[in-house]
């Protein structure tokens, strides 16, 4: 896995919709319908995530859903982090 430059990361922020650069990671902000409708994302999310090996920081409260991407591998960012948050995305759009 390889850290990706300024570049790179811009590029890449073109297609990630929403998603914001904060301090080496993608976060984003997602509200849902209720806390049943967010923890069902969540699950969702986790089973992708887990099969990637790619996991997600993330907090809920109720129907907020806040979500941060980072590669700690590489103390940045990198691919992973750009597909799965196309993922995600994908996954809340359903």
């Amino acid at each position: 896995m390889q850290k990706l430059d300024e570049l790179e990361i811009k590029n890449f922020l073109k297609k990630a919709l929403g998603w914001n650069l904060n301090n080496n990671g993608l976060e984003k902000t997602f509200i849902l319908k209720d806390f049943k409708e967010a923890m069902s994302k969540m699950q969702h999310i986790a089973f992708e995530a887990e099969g990637m090996n790619h996991h997600p920081e993330w907090f809920n409260v109720y129907n907020k859903l806040e979500i941060r991407l980072t590669t700690h591998e590489v103390k940045g960012l990198s691919q992973k982090d750009f597909e799965l948050a196309k993922i995600i995305d994908e996954i809340v759009a359903k």
